[in-house]
C-alpha cells in the first residue's frame, strides 16, 4: 500500500483528497480553542482544531468532526474522560495533545507525566487511526515561563520517542519559532489568541501535508510603553489572571470543572462561502 492510501502513514503523500473521513480532537484548552472567540461557537471558542477541520472539510464530501477538549484538564482526566468517548466515535484521525497543565505545574514530573502520554497512545492507537501528537512551545520568550523551559524540553523528547515508537505525527511547537513572540497570545499569557491558532492550524495542516490556502497573519507591532506603563499591564494581569490560577490550584479546582465539550458528537463542518451572505453557507458553520 502506498503513503498516499495508508491513513496511518506519517509521511502521507495526499497527492489526492486526502485519506481522512472522521476527526476527534480531545485535550486541554489548547485544543478547546481558548483563547480564539467565535461567539457562534458553542463554546465561544472556534481555535485550531475547528481551522484544520474546516480545511479538511472542504477536500472530502463525507467529512465530520467532533472535539472533546475541555479546558484546564490533567493528562490523568483527559485519559479517564475522553478517550473512551473519542475512541467510540470511530475516527480515523485524531489529534491529541496533552500534559502541559501537567507540567507548568510545580512539582511535576516530566517523565512521569510522559509514561501517562504513552499509556493514551497505546490505546488511542488501537483502531489504526492516524494519530496526531504535540510537543509543547519553547517558553524561552516569556519571562512568565522561562523557568520551566527544561521541564517542557524534556517532555518533548518524550514526546518524540513516542511518536517514533507508536507511528505517531508530530506537530512540533517547540519549532514554531513564529508563535515565540507575546503578540501570538492571549491577554493571559497562556493561550494562544487568534493570530497564534491560526499559526497552530497552519503547522497541523503542514505536518498532515493537506494542501491548503492559508496564509501567515501578521500581527501588530508592539506598542511603545514607558516602564511605569509595562508595570502598570503586570500588575493587572497577575490581578485578573495570576492569582485566580494560583487560587484554582490551592483549592484544587480547574477552569473547566463545570465545562462541556463543546463538539461531543461527530459532525459536517460547513463553513461561510468567501464574500457571501452568513446566511449562504455549505452547511453547519463550525
Amino acid at each position: 500500500m502506498s503513503n498516499s492510501e495508508d491513513p496511518r502513514s506519517p509521511f502521507v503523500t495526499n497527492s489526492g483528497p486526502h485519506p481522512w473521513r472522521r476527526y476527534v480532537a480531545i485535550g486541554d484548552s489548547f485544543t478547546e480553542g481558548v483563547g480564539d472567540p467565535e461567539p457562534t461557537a458553542p463554546n465561544g471558542f472556534r481555535g485550531w482544531a475547528d481551522r484544520v477541520a474546516e480545511v479538511l472539510s472542504q477536500q472530502v464530501d463525507d467529512f465530520a468532526y467532533a472535539n472533546l477538549a475541555v479546558r484546564g484538564k490533567l493528562i490523568a482526566q483527559i485519559v479517564a474522560d475522553q478517550i473512551e468517548p473519542a475512541l467510540a466515535l470511530s475516527p480515523d484521525l485524531i489529534t491529541f495533545s496533552a500534559g502541559g497543565n501537567d507540567v507548568i505545574r510545580p512539582g511535576t514530573d516530566p517523565d512521569d507525566v510522559s509514561q501517562q502520554f504513552e499509556d493514551a497512545v497505546v490505546r488511542l492507537s488501537r483502531d489504526g487511526a492516524t494519530l496526531v501528537v504535540f510537543t509543547g512551545i519553547d517558553t524561552n520568550f516569556t519571562p512568565v515561563f522561562r523557568g520551566i523551559r527544561g521541564k517542557v524540553a524534556i517532555y518533548n523528547e518524550n514526546i518524540r520517542a513516542i511518536a517514533e515508537k507508536y507511528d505517531c505525527i508530530v506537530a512540533d511547537q517547540w519549532a514554531l519559532k513564529e508563535v515565540q513572540d507575546m503578540r501570538f497570545f492571549d491577554d493571559d499569557r497562556l493561550h494562544y489568541n487568534r493570530l497564534g491558532h491560526h499559526e497552530v492550524a497552519r503547522m497541523v495542516l503542514r505536518a498532515l501535508n493537506v494542501p491548503n490556502d492559508l496564509q501567515p497573519m501578521q500581527p501588530d507591532p508592539y506598542p511603545n510603553r514607558t516602564w511605569r506603563e509595562a508595570r502598570s499591564i503586570d500588575l493587572v494581569w497577575a490581578r485578573e489572571y495570576l492569582m485566580p490560577w494560583v487560587l484554582r490550584r490551592l483549592r484544587h479546582q480547574s477552569s473547566g470543572d463545570d465545562v462541556k465539550p463543546k463538539r461531543p458528537d461527530p459532525l459536517p463542518v460547513i463553513t461561510l462561502l468567501p464574500g457571501k451572505d452568513p446566511n449562504q453557507t455549505r452547511g453547519e458553520q463550525v
